[in-house]
């Protein structure tokens, strides 16, 4: 049990950090942050402040979504084998 208790966790944290790479990572992709980021004609609608108010939240987003989809998983496949 020890083992797949320790399994099960070194996934649920490899998921938490694969999705906090990724999520900011396709939050940059996005045309609309692009706008932000000095992307737009002429730097129309330039503006920095998304790095603080945007990107603290997508990182965690990133970070917790997966873990929580995961954590929900393991349980109910526990839960089926009864």
């Amino acid at each position: 049990m020890k083992r797949h208790v320790d399994g099960v966790t070194c996934g649920g944290c490899a998921l938490s950090a694969a999705g906090a790479t990724a999520a900011p990572l396709l939050w940059l992709s996005m045309s609309r942050t692009q706008r932000h980021l000095g992307g737009g004609f002429e730097n129309e609608g330039m503006d920095f402040s998304v790095l603080l108010t945007e990107l603290p939240f997508v990182v965690l987003g990133g970070a917790f979504l997966p873990l929580l989809v995961f954590t929900l998983l393991v349980r109910w496949g526990d839960r089926r084998r009864g």
